[in-house]
């Protein structure tokens, strides 16, 4: 993959699929954005059910991630959210232009595509179904019993729980994937899982049967970025040993060749080889790098494209053994230094 162009496919929602496409960008322009449909709060949600459309604002977030002028008008204007008290109010600009383009093209694809030739984007941007999903979790600590649980339907209402998510599941059950989507997996040289909201950006993806397929016979190296920390509400509490268990549970033979972790949200020493443990449900190699924006919980765009960018031109049949900082801590562990951030592919 040396000195060529790769064909990248990122798969996610909302801000983290945003930090891993302004990454990935930098690195090739050969980029397919598939975003989870199942939004059902504020301007997504009203226009969702008020037209029977798909849930614009992820897929807007990704047509400006990749926009081929981040600070430019017209991608200023995308996002430009409306103020006031009216029936505009809440409503970002982007969103309704993707509204008038499917009705009047008869197609999201179609007018996600003109957005991207406006916008000059780098690459396509894709839903993951071509109708809107609804997540439904099974929740616990919301009763006085422990042991009781609760049924909590919706993206805000899963993400913003303040119970325990144990479990994830998609309305209807079994979802058609977009076929432009299963193709461009089928297509890729790397697929990029996470980072985002762990229950409602990330594990949708595999719970789409068409979707998961692709991902699973896909010949294309694997990466999963896991997230910098908890987030309040559907993972509060978790560790990253915790996010790996709970992928493998709603995708048991879900596999993936590398799992990035940021080097400053997991110890050295036993929480990294309780990682590397977890991950070896997923059949992977874990590499931590300093892939944070200083004093957030945010990826920083250069570094992580610089960690993608060293991790993913490593061969395959290289990633055994390793050692870190002169202590073998099994076949699954290996630490990584960035340092200048390398764009080779270009």
């Amino acid at each position: 993959m040396t000195g060529a162009s790769p064909a990248v496919v990122a798969l996610g929602g909302g801000h983290g699929l945003y930090a891993t496409l302004t990454a990935l960008r930098r690195l090739t322009q050969r980029i397919t954005a598939v975003v989870t449909v199942a939004d059902d709060g504020g301007s997504s949600g009203r226009l969702r059910a008020e037209l029977g459309m798909l849930p614009p604002g992820d897929l807007r977030m990704a047509l400006a991630a990749l926009s081929a002028d981040a600070d430019g008008v017209w991608t200023e204007t995308l996002q430009h959210r409306f103020g006031g008290s009216g029936a505009l109010a809440g409503h970002s600009v982007g969103n309704l232009i993707l509204a008038g383009l499917t009705e009047v093209l008869g197609d999201p694809i179609a007018a996600l595509d003109e957005v991207g030739r406006l916008l000059g984007v780098t690459g396509r941007v894709l839903p993951m179904a071509p109708v809107g999903l609804t997540i439904e979790a099974d929740v616990s600590g919301l009763e006085a019993d422990p042991r009781v649980g609760r049924t909590i339907r919706g993206q805000v209402a899963v993400a913003t729980t303040p119970g325990n998510v144990r479990r994830v599941r998609l309305i209807p059950a079994d979802p058609p994937a977009s076929p432009e989507a299963t193709a461009a997996v089928a297509d890729a040289d790397v697929v990029v899982l996470g980072p985002g909201s762990w229950f409602t950006s990330v594990i949708p993806h595999v719970l789409v049967p068409e979707l998961y397929a692709a991902l699973r016979d896909t010949t294309a190296r694997k990466v999963l970025v896991l997230n910098l920390a908890a987030e309040p509400g559907e993972t509060s509490g978790f560790s990253a040993e915790r996010h790996l268990h709970v992928l493998s549970q709603h995708a048991p033979d879900f596999a993936v060749d590398d799992v990035l972790v940021d080097s400053a949200s997991v110890p050295e020493g036993r929480q990294r080889e309780h990682v590397a443990r977890a991950a070896e449900q997923l059949r992977s190699q874990v590499t931590f790098c300093d892939v944070a924006e200083p004093g957030t919980a945010r990826h920083h765009p250069g570094k992580l494209a610089a960690a993608l960018d060293q991790l993913i031109r490593q061969p395959r049949s290289q990633l055994a053994g390793l050692r870190v900082e002169g202590r073998h801590m099994g076949q699954g562990v290996r630490s990584g230094s960035v340092g200048k951030e390398r764009v080779s592919w270009r």
